[in-house]
């Protein structure tokens, strides 16, 4: 079978590269061959300019075609992919247009893998085993109440007056803070419409604890039953969220203010220019590391009193080989593919494996991409 790999941008090479180093026939699109060649012509020939009718008559049934383009590509390129009777990998979250995909996919009988990056990716495997591990735990009752958090963030390995710093284009971040939140916080639902108005504080349980802003990102709520705890008993809190250096929200302060004001085609150009600015002004430098922490956890409480709490916790930062973020969501995508070549994902639409022979087998491979990762059992 082939891989067609899709996209060489900045978080997409790790990934790529494991893959043809493998031995693994890959096919190698993208729109700007140069940039192909730079990134990967060292290791091999077999690249081409992305076209989808091109890429259309290569597809053969079994194949697996990745997209790491933007966005608005995963859903043509998955119907292009049923069409050919071939598979179909993305790190982006699930779009409803996607998930109406799943007959469609079940029918030809190939696998549709979403959400296998760092997040959404990594952060289902942890959860998916801490809730595993909880179910087979002598604390399993389903009148326990349940508090969960998942928290990720790419920040600066060395903090700049910004507070961040961009490893690709600043405007998906821009249009992020426009976007409302929806989480659980006492048992009540919490609707937030930016994110600035939801800035909490995170100590991450680090070997040296350490504390960041945190803030809930997109819906949180369609995880519950996909992490399956709609049934484990009452929902305390329930978070899925961004996590940011502290001083983050004062430094950006002035743009908050400008972002709220913005509105249709003006407020989008003006958008467009902002991200230019920043990615000129606070872009990481060549060889300047970046870092990734996520913190995902699980506490169980009966009475007030906690009968379960373990915390997955992961911290990489950049290195010679690259960026963590670039090792962390490109990585993920390629043990996705190997899954499916394997036969372990079945046809229709998922999201990353919740499997237990899966998730241990992948977070293996993962343990190596981080400098620090552990499950703490904070009642050990």
């Amino acid at each position: 079978m082939t891989i067609h790999w899709c996209g060489t941008g900045l978080s997409a090479i790790p990934g790529l590269r494991k893959l043809i180093k493998s031995s693994q026939n890959v096919v190698v699109w993208n729109r700007t061959i140069d940039k192909a060649q730079d990134a990967v012509g060292d290791i091999t020939t077999n690249i081409h300019r992305f076209d989808i009718n091109a890429l259309g008559d290569a597809l053969n049934p079994g194949d697996v075609l990745v997209s790491m383009l933007p966005g608005d590509w995963h859903v043509p390129l998955a119907e292009l992919a049923i069409s050919k009777s071939a598979n179909f990998v993305s790190s982006s979250y699930i779009a409803p247009e996607m998930r109406a995909l799943d007959e469609a996919a079940k029918t030809a009988n190939v696998a549709l893998v979403n959400e296998v990056g760092l997040d959404p990716g990594i952060d289902h495997l942890m959860a998916h085993h801490l809730v595993a591990d909880y179910r087979a735990s002598d604390a399993y009752d389903p009148q326990n109440h349940i508090s969960f958090i998942s928290y990720c963030g790419g920040v600066p390995k060395t903090p700049n007056p910004f507070r961040y710093k961009f490893s690709w284009s600043p405007l998906g971040v821009l249009k992020a803070l426009r976007s409302p939140s929806r989480s659980i916080r006492d048992y009540k639902e919490r609707n937030v419409d930016r994110p600035w108005n939801a800035i909490d504080s995170y100590t991450a349980p680090l070997p040296t604890p350490e504390s960041f802003e945190v803030y809930p990102n997109r819906d949180s709520l369609p995880f519950i039953q996909q992490y399956e705890l709609q049934d484990a008993g009452p929902i305390r809190e329930f978070v899925r969220g961004t996590l940011r250096l502290n001083g983050w929200a004062d430094a950006w302060s002035d743009v908050f203010t400008e972002v709220e004001t913005l509105t249709g085609p003006e407020g989008d150009a003006r958008l467009t220019e902002m991200s230019d600015q920043f990615w000129t002004d606070n872009a990481y430098d060549e060889g300047e590391p970046d870092r990734v922490i996520l913190c995902v956890s699980l506490k169980v409480e009966n009475n007030d009193k906690t009968v379960w709490h373990k915390t997955y916790v992961m911290d990489a930062w950049g290195d010679d080989h690259g960026t963590a973020m670039a090792r962390l969501v490109s990585i993920p995508v390629s043990l996705a593919v190997t899954s499916i070549l394997a036969g372990d994902i079945a046809p229709g639409v998922h999201a990353a494996p919740s499997d237990e022979k899966l998730v241990t087998s992948w977070m293996q491979e993962i343990d190596v991409l981080s400098q620090h990762l552990e499950i703490i059992d904070h009642l050990s």
